[in-house]
C-alpha cells in the first residue's frame, strides 16, 4: 500500500549534513544525533494525514422506533415534528388529541392559531394557549428543535393551577365583600349615635343598638365559619384515626344547633352502636350545620327529620330533611361553593355565612364519605352524608 505521506527529501537530507557538520567540528556525538532526530520528528508531524473530520451535528439519523419506544409511557403528551408533519404521538398525547394526529400536518393536528405560529417558526420556543383541546382549558406548548426538519413537542396542562389562582382571587373578593358588609353598618350606625349625642329616643337608640349587635355578630359567626373551614381545607388529606359512636355524637350535636327554642321541630331518629373512623369535632360540626340550616330554611310549621342508620354496604348514612321551599335544580351543584347563596337577602336575614355547606363538604371529603342533596320545589329538600364504618378491631372509641 503507497503511503499517504510526502517527505520532503531535501530537508531531510539538510538535516543529516547539519548533524554531520556539527561532529567534524568536535560537537559531542550525541548532540548532533539528538538535533537530527528533532528535526526528523519535527518533519514527521508537519508531513502527517489531518485528523477525520466529525460529522456535523445537522446529520443526526433520526431512529423513529427507538425514540417512540423511548417516550411512549411519559406522563406528559410527547410529539414528534418531521417536515412539518406529527410523525411521532405517545400514549398520552393520543388520549388528549387523539391518535389520527399521526401523519397529519401541523396545522390540522393542533388548529390551535398560537400552537401553529410557534410550530411554524421553526425555533425552539414555547406558548401559552388556552383551548387547545377543551374550551377553558390552559397548556404551554414547548418546542425544542433537533434538526432544521425535526423537533420535539412538549405539552403542560396548566389548567388546575390557573383554576386554583382563579379560586384563590375569588375567593378573597367574595370574603372581603361578606366583611365589608356588615362593617360598613356597624359603622354607619356607631357614628349616627356618636353625633346624635343623645338626643335621639330611647327606641331609635335602642333600635340602632340592636342592629349593631347582629351585624357584630353575624361578623363574628363569619370571622368562626372561614377559620372552620381554612382549618378543614388544612386537614383534608389527613384520615381521621380515632373510633368515634356516631349514634351519640349525632344526638348530642342535634341538641345543641336545635337550641331550647327550636327543640319541638326536631324529630330526631338514631341507631346506638354505630362507630366510623372520624374526627369528633368535625363531625360534631357537620350535624350542627346541617340542622341549623333545616331548620332556618324549612317551613317553621314543619319538623325536621335527623336520623342516622347503618346501611348493608358498611357504612353509616346521616339523613336531614326539611319541609321547605326547596330548591331549584340550576342551584343543586353549586351549594357546597363558598358564599354561594339560592337567596341572599333571606340567607343574610337569618344569620348565614354562605359557607356551611363548603364545610360540610370539606368534612365529608376528609373522611372518604360522600355528599348528595336532593330538593323538589315546594316539598323540601334532603342531605344525605355516608361514612364509612370504622374498622371492627378499633378499640379507642371517643
Amino acid at each position: 500500500m503507497e503511503s499517504d505521506r510526502t517527505y520532503p527529501v531535501a530537508a531531510l537530507a539538510l538535516a543529516v549534513l547539519t548533524a554531520v557538520a556539527m561532529a567534524v567540528a568536535g560537537a559531542q556525538l550525541w548532540l548532533a544525533v539528538s538535533v537530527l532526530l528533532v528535526w526528523a520528528g519535527s518533519l514527521w508531524l508537519a508531513t502527517a494525514a489531518p485528523p477525520p473530520a466529525v460529522e456535523p451535528a445537522t446529520n443526526v439519523r433520526f431512529n423513529r422506533d427507538r425514540m417512540g419506544d423511548l417516550i411512549e409511557h411519559a406522563g406528559t403528551p410527547l410529539l414528534v415534528m418531521e417536515s412539518r408533519r406529527i410523525s411521532l404521538a405517545n400514549k398520552s398525547a393520543r388520549n388528549l388529541l387523539g391518535a389520527h394526529v399521526l401523519g397529519q400536518d401541523l396545522r390540522v393536528a393542533f388548529r390551535h392559531p398560537e400552537a401553529v405560529a410557534l410550530l411554524e417558526r421553526g425555533n425552539s420556543g414555547q406558548a401559552t394557549v388556552q383551548g387547545l383541546v377543551r374550551r377553558r382549558d390552559i397548556w404551554i406548548v414547548n418546542y425544542q428543535r433537533l434538526t432544521d426538519d425535526l423537533g420535539v413537542i412538549e405539552l403542560l396542562n396548566q389548567t388546575a393551577e390557573a383554576d386554583i389562582s382563579r379560586a384563590h382571587t375569588d375567593f378573597v373578593a367574595n370574603a372581603s365583600h361578606e366583611l365589608r358588609t356588615p362593617l360598613s353598618s356597624i359603622i354607619g350606625y356607631v357614628e349616627t349615635l356618636r353625633e346624635d349625642e343623645g338626643k335621639a329616643p330611647a327606641d331609635t337608640r335602642a333600635k340602632f343598638l340592636d342592629t349593631v349587635l347582629n351585624e357584630a355578630r353575624r361578623l363574628q359567626n363569619l370571622v368562626n365559619d372561614l377559620m372552620s373551614l381554612s382549618r378543614v381545607e388544612a386537614e383534608k388529606h389527613d384520615l381521621p384515626q380515632d373510633s368515634v359512636a356516631l349514634g351519640e355524637l349525632v344526638e348530642s350535636a342535634t341538641r345543641d344547633a336545635a337550641g331550647p327554642d327550636r327543640q319541638g321541630r326536631i324529630e330526631l331518629r338514631s341507631e346506638r352502636g354505630i362507630a366510623v373512623q372520624g374526627d369528633a369535632r368535625q363531625l360534631e360540626q357537620l350535624v350542627r350545620n346541617l340542622v341549623d340550616n333545616a331548620l332556618k330554611y324549612g317551613d317553621p310549621a314543619e319538623k325536621v327529620d335527623v336520623s342516622l342508620k347503618q346501611l348493608p354496604g358498611g357504612e353509616a348514612e346521616l339523613t336531614v330533611v326539611d319541609r321547605g321551599e326547596g330548591i331549584a335544580p340550576e342551584h343543586l351543584p353549586h351549594l357546597t361553593r363558598r358564599f354561594y347563596r339560592t337567596d341572599p337577602g333571606r340567607s343574610r336575614a337569618s344569620g348565614g355565612t354562605g359557607l356551611g355547606l363548603a364545610i360540610v363538604k370539606h368534612i365529608v371529603e376528609r373522611h372518604r364519605g360522600r355528599l348528595d342533596i336532593s330538593s323538589k320545589l315546594g316539598h323540601g329538600t334532603t342531605i344525605a352524608v355516608r361514612i364509612p364504618l370504622a374498622p371492627e378491631d378499633s378499640d379507642e372509641t371517643s
